[in-house]
């Protein structure tokens, strides 16, 4: 057997592991995992989510960390669950869109090591927020598949 007809016979037996449901559901919850993640921890130790709040300017602080903390927890299961997947990812998109403008406005820093981390912060979550889109509108295409006339 030649490599190439090897590798075609090894194709149909990859790409149902590469889209199975398990590892889409391993990749959405990697994907949702700090929104999972920062809600726990708010909740274990809630003065400092007041703390956080408060150093963001947000008031009331008590208010908007059970604000947080419910939204990042409902979107992600309701990514993970495939309810309203595209409403969540979208959600998830803007919230990290404007948690980022305000958290890492690198662009008021002065030059050195701080403005670089915050730099690099800034356009990782830019990603995130990408990718959380990316989900919206894959979930959107599964529902409504374009038809084609033949």
């Amino acid at each position: 057997m030649t490599t190439v007809s090897r590798q075609t016979a090894a194709q149909p037996a990859m790409l149902r592991i590469i889209t199975s449901a398990p590892l889409r559901f391993l990749a959405l919850a990697a994907l949702c995992s700090a929104y999972i993640q920062g809600p726990l921890v708010k909740i274990v130790d809630f003065p400092s989510a007041i703390a956080e709040m408060n150093h963001f300017g947000l008031s009331p602080a008590p208010v908007f960390a059970i604000i947080v903390i419910i939204f990042e927890l409902t979107m992600s299961a309701l990514v993970l669950s495939g309810i309203y997947r595209w409403a969540a990812a979208f959600a998830l998109s803007g919230f990290t869109i404007m948690a980022t403008l305000l958290a890492l406005r690198f662009w008021v820093l002065p030059p050195g090591m701080e403005r670089s981390m915050a730099m690099n912060g800034f356009f990782e979550h830019l990603g995130l927020a990408g990718a959380f889109i990316f989900v919206a509108l894959v979930d959107i295409a599964s529902r409504h598949p374009v038809k084609t006339k033949v």
